[in-house]
């Protein structure tokens, strides 16, 4: 997404409800000159794209956010970590460049993902695995 884009989907996104081309006009001169119609362009771009849907209102047009900020963050980190040789290199790479408050975030995220149960239950080791299930271990090629 170019800078522009960026511009207008955050307004999009920050207001959380359809939008018209006016509407995201008026902001934007706040901060920039700009034209009608290159507003009308990157809204129409960005619903060529798939970022915003729009339905018809009179002769003009409403546009609204297919998914969230978050969701399309996630994507641009899924894009650029597929595209790495070695996941795990960039992601301590990644993790590196977090700041404390960026890790906290992280680790609640994991814990969101994983469930309430998982806090309460500690990894097993695989000598745990094995004495609770001797069979376990010799029929997947272990001892």
């Amino acid at each position: 997404m170019g800078e522009l884009e960026d511009a207008v989907m955050t307004r999009v996104w920050k207001w959380n409800r359809p939008v018209t081309v006016r509407e995201v006009l008026e902001d934007l001169q706040q901060e920039r000159s700009i034209a009608y119609t290159t507003v009308m362009t990157v809204l129409d771009n960005l619903h060529q794209k798939g970022w915003v849907r729009r339905e018809a209102e009179g002769r003009a047009y409403r546009y609204e956010a297919v998914s969230t900020r978050a969701a399309y963050a996630a994507a641009l980190m899924n894009e650029a970590w597929s595209q790495s040789d070695n996941p795990a290199a960039a992601l301590v790479a990644f993790f590196g460049m977090m700041s404390e408050e960026q890790r906290v975030a992280l680790r609640d995220a994991v814990r969101m993902v994983q469930g309430p149960e998982s806090s309460e239950v500690t990894p097993e080791t695989p000598s745990d695995t094995a004495e609770e299930n001797p069979g376990s271990a010799r029929e997947s090629g272990g001892r």
